[in-house]
């Protein structure tokens, strides 16, 4: 009996001893939970009654331990407790899509049953714990969607259990810490991508043979793409290496080795690779891969070349095929539209000529095609208009020909610009009632009239038919346009009235180009009543009448209206409107300035002699040149204060004996000097050489006078007056006081102050370049004589006191005169007029490949400079630093660096500094996304620009237009808005 209490009174004091640890643990659990909730805000407001275990988020086993704490998007804010590494049952932790800050804590790894650990999508920085290394339980960790920073843990390894790995969209660094002995075999799922992740794919990830999800995409990891890494990988469905430095085998030339590694992965769904500047040909085994599952195929961004191989229609379940920007060449094969189910095709920006397949009919389902900037040919096929799924249909920058099929229907964006195609617009693809995004046909040899049928798209918000052969008058019934933002109907034969229902678009239209046709009448009235117009172009028209500067056109200047004489308005630049009386005046004073000039003129033959004689025997004195002193318009008009007398004497005073103090720049030819006349006006005198090469300086002093005197454009230099004698030669200018293009992209030579207030922000780099191609482009086609500039360079453009820019130095120009005989320049020709052809065209780095093999100087050539002058803008960077640096040009280093993935690294340094406040050139939005944008866009004209092919580059007629509409943003919106389709389309690769 007694031994029977005895065991009785041991077990009471078992069970007693047991419920005690119980109701310790239980307490210990409620403790850390009310640590945990003292550190955070959000809804918890239940947490403190008595029941622990009913609170939010919390689930207890039967003992009553914590073992889920499962708190997603619960708004919480603050920082993780340690105390929760005291929660020991604790099995699920997801504290998901919240606002907690601060680090993740060391403390998580003394959980020893933990399972699973969620905490993406908050604010945490600092590291990620070695301790999580003792989680020996864990199976899943996610940690994505933060900005977690340092390496991955190798301790990590130690967590056998583990089968998901999720850290992607942190700022990790270092390498993937996967070494020999790692061993995790049951991992399925590693998710690193949108990191800084360094070094090679490590070797022991083909020992994770249950791997169906790989994706490193968007770091920077690089070596020799693997061959012999995922043959072992059966149930591997999505591998993803994009946007990082891979290479090829056989120096980045052969790309057989890791396709043929692939044949074996028997599930795979989808792969990308692009963006790495891997080389090499499309191997035919492509057709091999993984035949009945591979659904997506990503290429696009590499130097890949040669053909598209037959055997790519051999992928019956291909749905997206990106094989853009590369260098790929030949026709596009009948066999790519055999895949039943392809929906998107992207070819652009390769050289791919031939005509566009009739098996085009085959791809039923396609509703995305880019085949963009290549070299295609022939007719748009009429089996075309059979694809009814068709969304994007992008065919811009190509050679085809022909009429457009009337029977083309697109939902979204249709863009068949910068082609050759002729004929009407076909009522048809006029009337697209569906079509959403943009229209654009523009630069082509399009004629007739514009279809009345337009009027039936009212969801468009973007209209460019501009640079075409368009004529008669532009229709009432674009009214019908209803949410347009952006019409441009610009360089056309458009006759009649702008219609007064374009102005019953008060509460869409941003902006309108409608320069440069035959239109006549008024400017409606109700335009200037929007309150949403941004920006307007009436220039070169034949318009009448009064326009005010009131309402939206507010904002304009005299840009907005040049080349229409019987303007008059308050807008600043446009002649006053002074009624009947004010008009017969103007008539008046002509008629004076008239008979001043004959009798002038006939004064100036009766000295003429005299005047030489004069000029041999006494000190050098300024001539009464040819040369405007007001600035000039494409108009011809000159303001009366054109051709002051200034004295030799004048010039000595003024630049205290063209003492060194005053020198501002030297160049090939001379010393410019700045001067200040009595009167208190400020001058550069650029003064040429005079040395055993005079016969060459002379002819560039003739040539610089002989350009400007035939040129008159805002954005050109313009001259005060000249001087030439055997022994001096000079030309006066206006100074600049912001200096120099070059000051402001690298600072003044030496480290000196900078010339001017500003620094170079994304906006001022736009008006630049766009006043820069603006005056090209009246060089190279609206000047009465064509000039090719020859040293177009960022010292040779000014900056002046509204910092706009300023071509300058003519030194090295060429005339090419495409008319008659014209009595300034001399006989007509149809060739470069090359008076100096013992020297190169240009500076080193800016001068176009060509001259270097005896071409001749070019409008080509000069695009060539300008291309590398816009890179220089965006890089900051010297062509001739890229050279000595990377041993190859800006082109190169665009082409292969920042087109491919280092877009965000280039953007970052245009960032806003302070205060981080909105871009100027659009509305609130996320600046990094818009800075990207911007920035691409720019870096592909700088890279169209500088091609090595003269023929393949744009015109400067093309480059104004297109700075234009990306510098105004509203172009920039509509064709990003494609763009980002397309890539939110590419990029579901989880």
């Amino acid at each position: 009996m007694p031994r029977f209490l005895a065991l009785i009174t041991i077990a009471v004091a078992v069970v007693s001893s047991s419920h005690a640890s119980v109701v310790d643990s239980q307490a210990s659990d409620r403790t850390a939970l009310l640590s945990f909730k003292s550190c955070v805000w959000g809804n918890l407001s239940d947490w403190g009654f008595p029941k622990t275990c009913n609170w939010t988020g919390v689930t207890c086993d039967s003992r009553g331990r914590v073992i889920y704490l499962l708190l997603s998007n619960s708004n919480l804010t603050g920082i993780i407790s340690p105390a929760i590494g005291n929660l020991s049952a604790l099995v699920r932790l997801d504290l998901q899509s919240n606002q907690l800050s601060g680090s993740i804590p060391p403390e998580l790894g003394m959980l020893s049953q933990l399972a699973e650990l969620n905490l993406n999508i908050n604010l945490l920085d600092g590291v990620i714990p070695e301790a999580l290394g003792l989680l020996r339980s864990l199976t899943y960790l996610s940690l994505y969607g933060s900005n977690l920073t340092g390496s991955i843990p190798e301790a990590i390894c130690n967590c056998s259990s583990l089968t998901y790995i999720d850290l992607r969209t942190n700022s990790l660094t270092g390498e993937i810490p996967f070494s020999t002995r790692c061993r995790l075999p049951y991992l399925k799922k590693i998710i690193l991508f949108e990191n800084k992740l360094v070094g090679v794919i490590p070797s022991s990830i083909s020992n994770f043979t249950r791997l169906d999800w790989v994706l490193l995409q968007n770091n920077f990891l690089g070596g020799q793409l693997p061959s012999q890494m995922f043959n072992m990988m059966p149930s591997l469905k999505y591998l993803y290496l994009s946007n990082n430095n891979f290479s090829s085998d056989d120096g980045n030339t052969n790309l057989e080795p890791f396709l043929a590694s692939l044949v074996n992965c028997t599930s795979l769904q989808e792969l990308g690779v692009d963006s790495n500047g891997i080389g090499g040909k499309i191997p035919p085994i492509i057709g091999n891969l993984s035949s009945t599952n591979l659904s997506k195929l990503y290429l696009n961004d590499n130097e890949i070349t040669g053909t598209i191989p037959h055997a790519i229609g051999n992928l019956p379940s291909l749905t997206d095929l990106c094989l853009d920007n590369n260098m790929l060449e030949g026709p596009i094969p009948l066999e790519i539209f055999q895949p039943g189910w392809l929906t998107q095709l992207v070819l652009a920006n390769n050289q791919i000529n031939g005509e566009i397949p009739k098996s085009i009919s085959l791809a039923q389902h396609l509703s995305i095609m880019d085949i963009s900037y290549n070299g295609l040919q022939g007719t748009i096929p009429e089996t075309l208009s059979n694809l009814t799924k068709l969304g994007y249909l992008v065919l811009d920058h190509n050679q085809l020909s022909g009429t457009i099929p009337p029977g083309l229907s697109c939902s979204m964006i249709l863009d068949l610009s910068y082609n050759k195609l002729t004929g009407q617009i076909p009522d048809g693809v006029a009337g697209l009632s569906s079509l959403q995004i943009y229209l654009n046909l523009s630069n082509n040899l399009l004629e007739g009239p514009i279809p009345l049928e337009f009027g039936n798209m009212d969801k468009i918000q973007a209209l460019d038919l501009s640079a075409n052969k368009l004529s008669a008058a532009i229709p009432a019934q674009i009214k019908g346009c209803a949410e347009v933002e952006y019409v441009n109907l610009s360089r056309n034969f458009l006759q009649g009235a702008l219609p007064s229902s374009i102005g019953a678009l008060p509460t869409s239209l941003h902006v309108l180009d409608v320069s440069f046709n035959r239109l006549t009448g008024m400017i409606p009235q109700s335009l200037q009543a929007s309150p949403v117009l941004q920006f307007a172009n009436f220039s070169y028209n034949n318009f009448t009448g009064e326009v005010s500067s009131e309402g939206a056109f507010a904002n304009l200047t005299d840009d907005s209206f040049l080349g229409n004489p019987d303007l008059c308005g308050s807008i600043l630049g446009l002649a006053p409107c002074s009624g009947k009386h004010g008009h017969f005046l103007y008539i008046a004073i002509i008629v004076v300035v008239a008979i001043a000039a004959g009798l002038l003129a006939m004064v100036c033959v009766v000295d003429h002699d005299l005047l030489k004689t004069r000029l041999r025997l006494t000190a050098p004195s300024i001539q009464l040149s040819h040369f405007p002193t007001g600035q000039g318009n494409a108009t011809g008009k000159r303001r009366s204060d054109e051709h002051p007398r200034i004295s030799y004497r004048q010039l000595v005073d003024a630049t205290d004996g063209f003492s060194e103090v005053n020198l501002i720049g030297k160049g090939g030819y001379g010393h410019v000097y700045r001067g200040v006349l009595h009167g208190g006006t400020v001058i550069a005198i650029k003064v040429l050489h005079q040395d055993h090469a005079g016969e060459v300086i002379a002819g560039s002093f003739e040539r610089e006078c002989r350009v400007l005197r035939s040129i008159r454009h805002r954005n050109l230099i313009r001259v005060i007056t000249a001087c030439s004698t055997p022994d001096f030669k000079a030309v006066v200018l206006p100074f600049m006081p912001n200096g120099s293009l070059d000051s402001l992209i690298h600072g003044p030579p030496c480290g000196g102050k900078p010339e001017g207030p500003r620094q170079l922000d994304l906006d001022l780099l736009l008006g630049i370049a766009s006043n820069v191609a603006e005056g090209m482009a009246y060089l190279h086609h609206h000047a009465p004589v064509k000039v090719v500039h020859c040293d177009l360079k960022p010292s040779n453009v000014l900056l002046d006191g509204d910092m706009t820019a300023i071509v300058s130095d003519f030194g090295i120009s060429k005339l090419v005169i495409t008319g008659a005989r014209d009595p300034e320049v001399g006989e007509a020709s149809t060739s470069v007029c090359n008076s100096i052809t013992r020297l190169l065209q240009g500076s080193v780095g800016y001068i176009a490949p060509e001259y270097g093999l005896g071409g001749r100087p070019s409008t080509q050539g000069d695009v060539y400079s300008f291309g590398v002058m816009l890179l220089e803008m965006i890089s900051g960077k010297r062509p001739t630093d890229v050279i000595s640096e990377e041993g190859h040009g800006l082109h190169d280093w665009a082409k292969k660096r920042c087109l491919q993935h280092d877009v965000d690294a280039v953007a970052e340094r245009w960032l806003p500094r302070d205060p981080p406040s909105v871009l100027p050139f659009g509305p609130p939005r996320c600046e990094m996304e818009v800075i990207v944008v911007m920035v691409m866009e720019l870096l592909e004209l700088g890279v169209a620009c500088s091609q090595l092919v003269p023929s393949m580059r744009p015109t400067m007629d093309d480059m104004a237009h297109e700075i234009a509409c990306l510098r105004d943003g509203t172009w920039r919106k509509y064709r990003a808005t494609g763009l980002k389709a397309i890539d939110q389309t590419k990029s579901k690769k989880y």
